[in-house]
């Protein structure tokens, strides 16, 4: 089963609201999606185009790649159409693999049964070839293994990625309540920024805003970050076309920039935080960090976009607090920020309206299950109007 060499369906998840921006790097990467869909995109492609897209990827979650489709009403003709897949050409009997899925069939109450079924169709396979059954677990570490199992429609996957592409692996510690990642390189996606104009995160917390705006202006991927992939524990992978997709990614990134990147926050310890966050992603020197009061936060006088990611107040008794914040957030745009685009993303729309500025446009985002908005606001220079409420 030559599958670094066989072209099949990829199927590239990610988080809801996401897909927009997943396929935008799809394309850039000169694949053409099949699919578009509200959790990811579809195309055609081995398991080698699986290489660059898992190094590539900043707004994607796993990359899927099809074995086998097939019909299974129950467990049993789940398993029975499993130990007939040469798995023996994908698995080394001596290795580690495991199983996750995504079910909805009226025999299987719990995911870990299905898992448990998947697993002994594997393993059994490969015990009746080899004489010896693989051992499995719940780590990610090795090969995966992914069912997909609706109603009784079955489709089972290799997961090349492992651990999940969404963590950029450079945040090692993730401070007070971290936006993911992937959700922060696809909000920036959203402001257009044309990543060589001044950025600017007041309220940065841990810095991944700040990082992800740099780490998109130098044209460094997530890939240099990370050493271990799903695709690496395949029967049949060959390391040097890692090793050359890696080496790619290095003689592409540019090692500064000719713009400013600030990030401010009124806490020592999170400034702290994303410093180191930033050196481990190798941008430190891109970035001016400080500790201050998000209002005293310097502009420069070459425009760009600003960006806020407030508290959103789900804690009793602080939301009359952050409606003095938000206000002060929206003056702070209205009186230094001029010239500028400014963005604020939040999931509470009744604190956006304390902002006093007219949102020309609203762009739909999750935060885990939290429904989400990134507001844009169009900064004129020495304009002069009254301040509206977001509608």
């Amino acid at each position: 089963m030559q599958v670094f060499h066989t072209e099949s369906k990829i199927i590239i998840t990610c988080n809801k609201r996401l897909s927009s921006y997943l396929q935008q790097e799809v394309e850039e990467l000169g694949f053409k999606p099949t699919r578009v869909f509200q959790t990811g995109v579809e195309l055609l492609g081995t398991v080698t185009d699986t290489i660059s897209l898992n190094l590539n990827l900043r707004c994607a979650s796993q990359v899927l790649y099809l074995i086998k489709s097939f019909k299974a009403a129950d467990p049993q003709e789940l398993y029975d159409n499993l130990v007939t897949i040469e798995w023996e050409k994908l698995i080394d009997f001596t290795g580690y693999f495991s199983v996750s899925s995504n079910v909805n069939n009226e025999h299987i109450r719990t995911p870990l049964f299905a898992n448990v079924k998947v697993k002994d169709a594997i393993a059994d396979r490969i015990k009746s070839i080899k004489g010896i059954r693989p051992n499995s677990g719940a780590e990610v570490n090795k090969t995966l293994v992914h069912l997909y199992w609706q109603d009784d429609s079955a489709d089972i996957f290799l997961d090349t990625s492992g651990e999940t592409l969404a963590k950029h692996s450079y945040r090692k510690i993730p401070g007070k309540a971290p936006m993911l990642e992937a959700l922060a390189t696809s909000t920036i996606m959203a402001t257009h920024w044309d990543r060589k104009s001044t950025f600017i995160n007041p309220m940065c917390g841990s810095g991944t805003l700040a990082i992800e705006a740099a780490l998109l202006a130098t044209d460094k991927h997530p890939g240099l970050f990370r050493m271990n992939y799903g695709f690496m524990h395949i029967m049949g992978y060959d390391e040097t076309v890692f090793f050359t997709e890696r080496r790619k990614l290095k003689d592409k990134s540019k090692k500064d920039t000719g713009f400013k990147i600030i990030a401010t926050d009124i806490s020592d310890d999170a400034v702290d935080i994303a410093q180191k966050n930033a050196k481990t992603a190798g941008v430190e020197h891109l970035i001016e960090f400080s500790v201050c009061d998000f209002a005293d936060t310097p502009v420069p006088a070459e425009p760009g976009i600003v960006m806020f990611n407030p508290e959103y107040g789900e804690r009793l008794g602080v939301h009359t607090k952050l409606e003095a914040t938000y206000k002060r957030i929206g003056d702070f745009m209205k009186k230094e920020c001029l010239g500028y685009r400014g963005y604020i993303f939040t999931g509470n729309p009744d604190l956006a309206k304390k902002i006093g500025l007219k949102a020309a446009r609203k762009v739909e985002f999750y935060n885990g299950k939290l429904d989400c908005r990134l507001l844009e606001y169009e900064l004129y220079e020495g304009t002069k109007r009254e301040p509206r409420d977001v509608e």
